[in-house]
């Protein structure tokens, strides 16, 4: 499952947005019926997992901890306490609820990037940080890729 595209869109006064069309057609090839949001550990932004995505990663991690391990604990708690389980209505929007657009400084614009498995979900004021400079993106491409 592959996301694409960095699109603007308008969240109305209750935090409902439409999920891009884009986006939603790979959901729906995939039989994907219901996201898991929470905010981005690392960035200012929220991201949309697929279920079985979302599944996969909690997996993952839990394969990597020691369930006797008080900080391992302590991880998978954070990593899974503060998500929310989404389902678009019958017009293909989703509600984000007001504690996460304060979280991600969301007031009324967001862009939705595609971001291989997943989807960020961006405040307009907000659009530079996920970009490095084109010199540097060519330069740590080039190092990446050598």
């Amino acid at each position: 499952m592959r996301f694409l595209g960095n699109i603007t869109a308008k969240s109305d006064s209750k935090g409902r947005v439409f999920l891009p069309s884009v986006m939603r057609k790979v959901l729906q090839a995939n039989g994907e019926e219901r996201l898991v949001m929470r905010k981005d550990i690392f960035q200012d932004c929220l991201v949309l997992f697929p279920e079985s995505v979302w599944n996969e990663k909690v997996d993952e991690l839990r394969s990597r901890l020691n369930y006797f391990n008080r900080t391992h604990q302590q991880v998978m708690r954070q990593f899974v306490a503060d998500t929310e389980l989404l389902t678009l209505d019958a017009s293909g929007r989703i509600l984000i609820n007001k504690h996460y657009m304060e979280k991600a400084g969301i007031n009324s614009e967001v862009h939705f990037i595609g971001v291989n498995d997943t989807i960020e979900i961006w405040a307009a004021e907000k659009m530079e940080q996920p970009f490095m400079s084109n010199e540097d993106f060519g330069q740590t491409l080039e190092e990446l890729m050598k």
